[in-house]
């Protein structure tokens, strides 16, 4: 998934879906800033330590329903998603920027899921390349939201 967002020094990415802060602090090696949002407060609660503890500065822990994704921090150059939608959340397409990519699994709890490759046009469009079938975990959503 991170080779498929071709991530580059310099790049702003958000993560939906924290869980222990790993594939945060591989996007923290390659990238300028990763902010990542997790919804099971524990989870994000332990990231955020461990991660502060481990010295990545460059990673910013929020708790919270990704779905709607970091507005106040967006556009984001890529976007990785590490739980699946039923369908791409548009919020997270609207917070891409203009030749951004995202990857996403895309498909209900009991469906088969794809591995999507989601990049932003110029346009405001997007086009979207299935990669590979996949399992994820579903993204879930703070009950008020759904």
């Amino acid at each position: 998934m991170s080779e498929l967002l071709d991530a580059k020094p310099t790049d702003r990415v958000l993560e939906v879906g924290t869980g222990s802060g790993y594939q945060a602090a591989v996007l923290a090696e390659l990238v300028a800033k990763v902010y990542t949002i997790e919804i099971v407060e524990p989870l994000a609660r332990r990231a955020m330590q461990t991660l502060g503890q481990l010295g990545y500065g460059n990673i910013e822990v929020r708790i919270g329903d990704g779905y709607d994704g970091w507005a106040a921090a967006a556009p984001f150059d890529s976007i990785i998603v590490t739980a699946a939608p039923a369908e791409i959340p548009k919020p997270l397409i609207d917070q891409l920027r203009s030749g951004g990519r995202m990857v996403i699994p895309v498909g209900g709890s009991r469906d088969v899921q794809q591995l999507l490759l989601v990049e932003k046009r110029v346009d405001g469009s997007a086009t979207t390349k299935r990669t590979l079938t996949v399992r994820f975990v579903p993204l879930t959503r703070h009950p008020a939201a759904k």
